[in-house]
């Protein structure tokens, strides 16, 4: 008896054109914001069409959140991999600091959406189920390293990671998100990689004086 059933290639290629549909929105609310992006652009970049990008994702208010929800996801589980609870708590620190300056300067898209969406006040980020969740895994990485390290005299016991988080995170996203600026005012015609490794070094400098008593 012939099996009528789904085909597993279409079932591929759907999946194929939903993951491309879902890049190019990255790409598109990264350049121009929720309310710059159209749905025919992020179509005419997936190389389909409107029509499909509704079938996936409803509206485009819909695939705005996805894409804010996976940003949030993304940075989240690289920290996850750094495998950091086995070490000793100054350098998991140091590797975390590092790591977090690292990812910001290669996923400037990542900040893009992040500036777009203080711009509109959080409200997206408020209809979102997951994204307390999500970011709770950032404190809860930090309070092991700096309970390790209180225990051990090596951190101020009054330091706590929500503070750190935003020490760790304001340095890192200011050399991205104003990096055209800072450059052109300050350090035009500077080495960029040299700059990086510069600033890197110098956000673990700064962590670890706010930590150390």
């Amino acid at each position: 008896m012939e099996h009528h059933g789904s085909n597993p290639e279409e079932k591929t290629d759907e999946a194929s054109l939903k993951e491309k549909i879902f890049n190019s929105a990255i790409t598109l609310f990264a350049e121009y914001g929720l309310n710059g992006a159209r749905m025919e652009q992020i179509a005419e970049k997936a190389g389909t069409t409107k029509r499909m990008v509704v079938y996936h994702f409803k509206t485009k208010e819909n695939l705005y959140l996805r894409v804010l929800e996976h940003v949030y996801t993304e940075i989240r589980a690289s920290e996850k991999q750094l495998n950091l609870a086995g070490m000793p708590p100054v350098e998991a620190m140091v590797q975390l600091v590092e790591s977090t300056f690292d990812y910001h300067a290669a996923h400037p898209d990542f900040i893009r959406i992040i500036c777009m969406e203080n711009m509109q006040r959080g409200r997206f980020m408020q209809q979102s189920a997951v994204l307390r969740t999500v970011n709770r895994s950032a404190l809860d990485l930090l309070e092991d390293i700096l309970q390790r390290g209180q225990r051990k005299q090596l951190f101020n016991n009054t330091v706590n990671a929500r503070d750190v988080h935003r020490l760790m995170s304001s340095f890192s996203f200011h050399f991205v998100a104003n990096s055209y600026t800072f450059t052109l005012l300050f350090e035009d015609g500077a080495d960029s990689a040299a700059q990086q490794a510069h600033y890197r070094a110098m956000a673990v400098q700064v962590v670890l004086r706010y930590l150390c008593p």
